[in-house]
């Protein structure tokens, strides 16, 4: 029998490491764009067609590179960053394992331009499918200019996997801006399509933070800065009004990598604890600067997975840098002894003669079970009103329990076996000869309280039009029956470039809904109309920017399609939050709608919207038979 143990070619072991490193035209973009940075380049320009499916084009005026270099630089496992085994723990460099170039080279056509300072010609190659096609030398301008073209031409089954050019647009934004952040002093640039999306000069970090994310973070910042002997820390937070509802802008850098940590995020929330609303994610940029003989990079190809050799003392220096710039600055409380505005405002300079004892004053005729207001004093009359208009205490509470011989008949006919509504569906029942009208209460401003024949029942005022608004806007999308209400002042909403790209992808289903938007210059909308069904003096800027936060909080955690995610994302931000004061007629119609609906006992989030409680359950309470 013969042997059937082989050693794979070079060129298909090469496709096979490409599936781990480069997963997407994002993952190329990332290990060119830090080749350039490892060269020394100060400025780097990043040209994408088509999402990077057609085109990824990197130009840096870095050190370049001599002839042999060229070559040998797409082989596996070729690198100038470590000579020995030894070099991983004090690795600097953003790359170090030798794998991207031979990757890319693997399933892609690619052109390398690159010319030394010292050198008068530079070499060109090109190269397809691990095989090099052309070499030759030629005048070109210091530094390296690497062409990615057709990506994935060979392998069309990753190809096919691929998501629509929004998709991959977005995660090439993603990862050029965790870029760009860790270096805010080189000059980068991104063109798409022929459009320059970003033009960001050398800076210093928050005007980078601003420049990425828009003049309004200018004043959202809050600076984090810790010396130790472990660790150093430096950066910016979020203030804790500004939180959203997704994870999108929070990073953390290790040594100017970008790494993903669970643990680290939760020292940064454990130190918001108690200031954060509740659901949100606040902003930090945060570097983290470490011996790299204390840390290991080399957990996966990816490189966004670092190990600690003291992970708990990290955790703990990082949360009491949060917590501690979040207390200089004024966003949580704190006692500081040193800060004048402490206690001087309590200590009286006065002389000790002129300093009056306080005095108390009280009605001694006042009797609390005497009924109606005591006539003696006309300052216990006076407290007593005050009492009640701090307590918030109805004037007209006592009614609230008295038992008309109209609460004999039943109240809300939600249950056809039980009783049934009027064809005109003007909110009286059926019930003892004459119709009555259905009679609701509002419990603490969000629930809805209907006694029915085997008891009571609470209604969630806001689950409930959560689940009407959802099935309705489905309904729309469906049937493109979407009606829009013209504004009379159109608004315009500047978007970040990575939310203006998921607006575009999101925007023929968003007409659909009602809304009527479009492009006005860099980054912007402007608003022409809104749903005609949503509530007056709507803010349109406000209702959009939390649509799409909630869109792409939807998508990472639910895995919802398009159509879902957006009706429910709507459906969110429209319905009615407790608090709200509803009108008998306002809570009969949004019961008789929530019943209309294909589930009314389930929100949109999967809860009930309803609970019931039956009169046996009230006798067991009170320990009646």
């Amino acid at each position: 029998m013969s042997d059937i143990i082989q050693l794979l070619p070079d060129s298909v072991a090469n496709q096979i490491a490409a599936g781990e490193v480069v997963q997407r035209p994002a993952s190329a973009v990332k290990e060119l764009i830090e080749n350039a940075i490892d060269a020394g380049a100060d400025k780097i320009k990043l040209i994408v067609k088509d999402a990077g499916k057609s085109l990824i084009q990197v130009i840096d005026n870095g050190c370049g590179m001599s002839v042999t270099d060229a070559r040998l630089c797409f082989e596996r496992h070729a690198t100038s960053k470590i000579r020995k085994a030894e070099d991983l723990f004090a690795i600097r460099t953003m790359g170090f394992r030798g794998e991207a170039m031979a990757s890319i080279a693997a399933i892609a056509q690619v052109e390398l331009k690159t010319r030394r300072v010292e050198d008068e010609l530079g070499t060109i190659v090109e190269i397809e499918g691990s095989k090099v096609t052309n070499q030759h030398p030629e005048a070109l301008p210091p530094g390296t200019t690497i062409c990615v073209k057709n990506l994935f031409y060979n392998i069309p089954a990753r190809r096919n996997f691929l998501k629509s050019n929004s998709v991959e647009m977005r995660h090439i934004i993603d990862e050029f801006q965790r870029v760009a952040l860790a270096h805010p002093q080189i000059f980068f640039s991104l063109h798409s399509d022929g459009n320059e999306l970003f033009h960001l000069p050398s800076e210093t970090l928050k005007q980078r933070i601003v420049h990425l994310f828009g003049n309004n973070y200018n004043q959202r910042l809050v600076p984090v800065e810790e010396e130790t002997t472990i660790i150093s820390i430096k950066g910016f937070i979020g203030k804790p009004e500004f939180a959203k509802k997704t994870r999108g802008e929070q990073f953390f850098f290790v040594n100017n990598r970008f790494v993903r940590d669970h643990y680290l995020h939760h020292a940064v929330m454990n130190a918001y604890e108690e200031i954060l609303p509740s659901e949100t994610y606040p902003l930090y940029v945060l570097f983290i600067d470490i011996d790299p003989a204390k840390i290991d990079i080399n957990v996966h190809p990816t490189k966004t997975e670092i190990k600690y050799e003291d992970d708990k003392a990290i955790y703990a220096i990082l949360r009491s840098a949060v917590k501690r710039s979040l207390g200089r600055y004024n966003i949580a409380p704190t006692l500081d002894f040193n800060q004048e505005t402490s206690f001087s405002n309590l200590i009286t300079t006065k002389p000790l003669e002129e300093i009056q004892a306080p005095t108390i004053s009280f009605n001694p005729n006042f009797n609390p079970f005497e009924e109606g207001k005591p006539s003696s004093s006309a300052r216990s009359t006076a407290y007593a009103a005050g009492f009640e208009k701090k307590a918030g205490i109805p004037q007209n509470w006592d009614t609230l329990y008295q038992i008309s011989q109209r609460d004999t008949v039943e109240q809300l006919p939600l249950h056809p076996e039980e009783t049934a509504t009027t064809a005109g569906g003007e909110g009286r029942v059926a019930g003892a000869g004459n119709d009555v009208p259905k009679q609701f209460f509002q419990l603490h401003q969000r629930f809805i309280v209907s006694q029915i024949h085997s008891g009571f029942m609470l209604v969630d005022q806001q689950a409930a039009h959560e689940r009407i608004l959802y099935e309705h806007y489905m309904n729309q999308l469906e049937n493109n029956q979407g009606v829009s209400q013209q504004s009379l002042f159109p608004q315009t909403v500047e978007l970040s470039p990575g939310d203006f790209a998921l607006m575009e992808d999101m925007l023929p289903e968003i007409q659909l809904l009602g809304f009527q938007l479009r492009p006005f210059g860099k980054n912007t909308y402007v608003v022409d109309g809104i749903p005609a069904d949503l509530a007056s003096g709507i803010d349109e800027t406000k209702i959009l920017e939390q649509l799409l936060e909630d869109f792409k909080n939807n998508k990472d955690e639910l895995q919802l399609n398009k159509r879902e995610n957006l009706a429910r994302s709507l459906a969110k931000n429209a319905a009615i939050k407790p608090g709200v004061a509803l009108s008998n007629t306002e809570m009969s119609e949004l019961i008789d709608k929530l019943f209309a609906t294909a589930s009314p006992n389930i929100s949109i989030h999967g809860k009930p919207t309803i609970v019931t409680i039956t009169l046996q359950e009230l006798m067991e309470r009170f320990n009646k038979n």
